[in-house]
């Protein structure tokens, strides 16, 4: 037996309880031994009987001297009653619907227990406890020291945990290989490895336990900086096209904008088309508030490239925003005849530079449907110079004749394995690969930026264009509802749009309601197709109400979303679908049903959906939680003036996981609680630098090596 057998062939597993570790994350040995307690319950004082305090937790040792079940007379429950005595004294020790107990326990056992000690009618008695069986042969693992708990699941206990974990410390310890460099540990006085393990599952003291989880935080945190310090080595060695800044034609565009862009805007573009000036590729992450003006940068970089001879490409995260790229990169690129399709899951377009007509909004392409097969074709031989589309882009077969610039909105973790598939051959036989550009409306701490985004250079967008007015954010209670439905009214009245937002797309239908009921009635978490049922028939069945969420169909979805901008629909009820980059200029207020459903980056990127323009908008919170922490919550939205302050206030109150989702990364939870830990996140990335700048391929550290490369594997990094 070793690490990497299976759990299920410990005694006391088996193929049941093997499913129901693998919940846990827990597979085989390894993950056990590193599947580490959230916190210890203090068992540690063994009181004498004779001195245990009435109205507290007590934890005490002694002999069974009787034991009994019976049924309580009134109730019918079983109660399991039993005298214990140690040399001061006895107490009498009561358990509730246990019967099995005085199976279990006999006269003349040595056990400790651990309860609550109560006052009864004629004695004091210690309350439904824990116990654990002494022996002189047998180490108590939950009594008489500080005892371990772990996250559990529907059938796998700390108890059972304790239980399973103990053996493996004692006989295969050895087995576990120290891969932290040797003047690593010495610098750190970090516990030896073997120690570690055993502290922080069964620790003797608190800051023992407290030593050995700060070595595996650092252990943890030190392998994803030496990932993404090493990602960052892989693509700086690459080869990109150098494409050269054009000043000229960069003043052109910007003299052809119908606004002015903001420092932070001139800031970024310029970091950005320095940046692929180099002949190395770019990796860069462009960061901005919702509304604050990413794409024209973005266009201006693609503008750049395809001007210097090479093509663009723009990847989006949904088709909705993919077309909504298309026709602005229309718009914007319409007097510098660049030739841009569309290629999508569903459907596939070309934009005619030469038609298009005038609208009240402004100028609208034309566009051409084509098949698939003419744009690939077209985009292999060069003749298409702005492609763009969802995933779709990197399939085996999009072939790019000359690709220089890959844009990727929302989706921060490109990486060089993708971009590998869209390599060009230069004219000296190398390998080129494309330069990268990241948007993303997701502010992004500095810890994470350290970490999980400690592969890319970041661009910070972090003003707002000139006449944008603040959004008047407000938590609406349950009484006044009504008068939101009336405000809502009033928007509609003044040729406005409004988004209501909910929190699910299914849900029970609420109860019947007539003329004159009361909307305070329906406080349920909202699901959007029973709000928009309510809401159209009996609350709004004088406007236009649309619905939208994201099992509907592409074409449904974009009709919908172009009806709404129209003011074919003035009200739309819908899910976080309409979450990223959704531009309706019109939109002035948002109503968000269930908000603390949401976390606050959610909240703030739902709230950038309107005040797109420069008419004042709204957005409104309902809640159904009178909780601290939803109302601390809510009050930092309010207060906030941008996404960045939120972020680092969701970081604080929920942690990483609400930023970037644990699932997605499959973060180790002791890696998800230490990214809100500036200082140990910077130690462990200067000491990465400084391991890689001895070995760059961790050549030196063979079983370091190892452990990166396994670790990759877990975190989506390699």
């Amino acid at each position: 037996m070793n690490l990497d057998t299976a759990v299920q062939y410990l005694t006391g597993v088996g193929p049941i309880m093997a499913k129901k570790l693998q919940t846990l994350g827990i597979t085989t040995i390894s993950d056990l031994l590193y599947y580490f307690p959230f916190r210890y319950q203090d068992f540690s004082e063994i009181r004498p009987i004779s001195q245990i305090k009435i109205g507290q937790n007590n934890c005490l040792a002694g002999t069974i001297k009787a034991i009994q079940t019976s049924r309580s007379w009134q109730k019918k429950v079983a109660v399991t009653e039993a005298l214990v005595s140690d040399q001061t004294g006895s107490i009498r020790v009561v358990w509730f619907n246990q019967p099995f107990l005085s199976k279990n326990l006999q006269i003349g056992d040595f056990i400790c227990l651990a309860g609550l000690v109560k006052l009864g009618k004629k004695d004091i008695f210690l309350s439904s406890p824990i116990y654990e069986k002494m022996s002189s042969e047998k180490e108590l693992l939950t009594l008489g020291r500080l005892s371990p708990v772990y996250t559990e699941t529907p059938g796998i206990t700390s108890r059972f945990l304790r239980n399973l974990i103990k053996p493996l410390l004692d006989n295969l310890i050895n087995q576990a290989t120290e891969f932290l460099p040797a003047q690593i540990s010495q610098e750190n006085n970090f516990l030896p490895l073997g120690q570690a393990l055993r502290q922080i599952h069964f620790p003797e003291t608190l800051a023992l336990a407290a030593q050995a989880k700060q070595r595996f935080a650092f252990e943890k945190l030190f392998l994803v900086e030496l990932s993404v310090l090493q990602a960052r080595l892989r693509v700086a060695q690459q080869k990109a096209p150098a494409i050269m800044l054009n000043a000229e034609l960069m003043r052109k565009f910007t003299d052809s904008l119908s606004f002015t862009l903001t420092d932070a805007q001139r800031k970024c573009a310029w970091q950005i088309l320095k940046d692929m000036e180099k002949p190395c590729p770019m990796s860069r992450l462009l960061e901005g508030d919702v509304g604050s003006g990413k794409t024209v940068v973005a266009i201006m970089a693609a503008l750049n490239s395809v001007k210097a001879g090479w093509q663009a490409a723009l990847m989006a995260p949904t088709e909705i925003l993919a077309k909504q790229h298309f026709y602005q990169a229309a718009v914007l690129l319409r007097p510098f005849k660049i030739r841009i399709a569309l290629l999508t899951g569903k459907e596939d377009q070309i934009i005619s530079q030469k038609l298009g007509w005038q609208t009240k909004d402004g100028w609208r392409p034309e566009t051409i449907e084509i098949s698939r097969s003419k744009i690939l074709e077209r985009t292999k031989k060069g003749e298409i110079d702005l492609l763009i589309g969802t995933h779709t882009l990197i399939q085996d077969k999009v072939k790019f004749g000359k690709l220089g610039l890959v844009i990727v909105d929302e989706q921060h973790r490109f990486g060089i394995a993708q971009r590998a598939k869209l390599c060009q051959t230069s004219k000296t036989g190398h390998l080129l690969l494309p330069h990268l550009l990241s948007m993303t409306a997701t502010p992004i701490p500095r810890t994470l930026a350290l970490t999980i985004y400690g592969d890319l250079d970041l661009s910070l967008i972090d003003e707002m264009p000139k006449g944008r007015k603040e959004i008047i954010t407000k938590v609406i209670a349950p009484s006044e509802r009504k008068e939101a439905y009336d405000f809502i009214r009033q928007q509609v009245k003044g040729d406005n749009r409004v988004f209501v937002i909910c929190p699910r797309i299914e849900g029970q239908t609420p109860p019947q309601l007539g003329a004159g009921s009361d909307p305070t009635r329906w406080s349920e978490a909202k699901a959007v197709k029973v709000e928009y049922e309510k809401l159209s028939q009996e609350v709004f069945p004088n406007l236009k109400v649309g619905m939208l969420h994201g099992k509907m169909k592409p074409k449904e979805k974009e009709k919908i979303m172009r009806d709404f901008k129209s003011g074919k629909i003035e009200v739309l009820v819908a899910t976080t679908v309409i979450e990223v980059g959704v531009d309706i200029p019109k939109a002035t207020l948002m109503l968000v049903e269930g908000a603390e459903r949401f976390g606050l980056a959610q909240l703030h990127q739902l709230r950038g959906r309107v005040g797109r323009a420069d008419r004042q908008s709204y957005c409104f919170l309902f809640t159904e939680s009178a909780s601290s922490q939803t109302r601390q919550r809510i009050s930092a939205i309010i207060k906030a003036k941008n996404g960045f302050e939120l972020a680092e206030k969701d970081l604080a109150i929920r942690g990483p996981g609400c930023l970037i989702g644990k699932k997605q990364w499959g973060l180790p939870d002791l890696i998800m609680a230490n990214l809100t830990d500036l200082t140990l996140v910077e130690k462990t990335r200067e000491t990465a630098k400084q391991i890689l700048q001895q070995s760059p391929s961790l050549k030196n550290y063979p079983i370091l090596s190892f452990k990166v490369k396994i670790f990759e594997k877990q975190l989506h990094l390699e």
